[in-house]
């Protein structure tokens, strides 16, 4: 409504868009440069330059900005991208529709998460689903240590799963669970014979710990501000991979969530220990999804999926202690 009122005729110059005009404006708004959209796309420069001149002639209002180094988008182009996602996100769910229509169970489903969720209990998790559905393409993209948002609301993905995701309008939440954090510690450590673990002992250890700045380092943090105690790591990583190694190695401890280590803890490389002191919060994980954007069929299985594997996880590692929330409709 308000891009109409800002260019009476977009309506009327948006419908008479070529499906390449849509891609240039999603790629351009992307890389930040027609030049760069150009050698991503194969297309000539000029050929898109063309393309979006018409466009913002006919709209009467300019997309993007012109500056020295590339191109920025305007308030007027910020309105004219999320519009043409919704095309794009659209017309990719006809061709599955259309394509489930010929062959039962197509379609594509993708998905953000975390680097720790992307190389600790998933890969086991898409092996089973891409078994159970062969027809389903599956697209998993990890973006750092934090799962941010953006990405879903954008429209780029069908789905984000993450910890301490906040409460945004662009998104609903479709599940929530609440897993608790504890010591990690090599087989054999002294520790590792008890049923749970203080963070007074593993502050005497050998930390090795995630970086400043994550979401579970930030939960480390508050769990142990209320004591009287400093904590110096050994060494800080934002890879989860060297710290499982380092501490398989011996070289140290952790405090990880138990999703985290599922897999070595299920062959008995690392041992997971749950922490004694009751004051730690669990690091709050959610499944969310686009706010105004329906689940197309083959994503709604792949959540019906997601939702069961990973509470059986959460209750498996958390001896049924983790929180699940009530999962919405999809």
């Amino acid at each position: 409504m308000l891009l109409r009122a800002l260019c009476p005729d977009f309506g009327q110059a948006m419908s008479m868009l070529h499906s390449r005009k849509l891609l240039y404006i999603n790629e351009i708004a992307k890389c930040g440069s027609i030049r760069k959209a150009a050698e991503r796309m194969n297309v000539a420069s000029s050929a898109i330059n063309r393309q979006i001149l018409a466009l913002e002639d006919e709209i009467g209002a300019p997309i993007f900005e012109r500056l020295p180094r590339g191109l920025r988008l305007t308030s007027v182009g910020e309105l004219c991208v999320e519009h043409v996602r919704d095309v794009l996100k659209n017309y990719e769910k006809l061709q599955g529709r259309i394509k489930s229509l010929k062959m039962p169970q197509a379609g594509k489903v993708s998905m953000v998460t975390t680097i720790g969720l992307a190389s600790g209990p998933l890969p086991q998790l898409m092996a089973r689903f891409l078994a159970d559905h062969p027809r389903i393409r599956v697209l998993v993209r990890s973006d750092g240590g934090v799962t941010t948002s953006m990405p879903v609301i954008a429209g780029e993905v069908d789905l984000g799963l993450g910890f301490n995701i906040p409460t945004l309008p662009g998104i609903r939440s479709l599940a929530n669970f609440e897993v608790p954090i504890g010591a990690v510690l090599p087989v054999g450590h002294r520790l590792a014979a008890r049923e749970r673990v203080s963070l007074v002992d593993l502050a005497q250890e050998r930390l090795v710990l995630g970086l400043p700045g994550t979401s579970l380092r930030d939960t480390i943090n508050l769990a142990f501000a209320p004591l009287p105690i400093s904590v110096e790591p050994a060494l800080e990583t934002n890879s989860l991979e060297m710290i499982r190694s380092l501490i398989g190695q011996g070289a140290g401890v952790s405090l990880l969530n138990p999703l985290d280590v599922l897999m070595e803890s299920r062959r008995g490389d690392l041992v997971y220990r749950p922490l004694a002191d009751s004051h730690v919060r669990p690091q709050p994980m959610k499944l969310f999804a686009r706010a105004r954007a329906a689940l197309d069929a083959a994503t709604s299985v792949f959540v019906e999926f997601l939702l069961s594997e990973l509470v059986d996880m959460i209750r498996e590692t958390t001896n049924g202690q983790g929180l699940v929330g009530k999962a919405q409709p999809v």
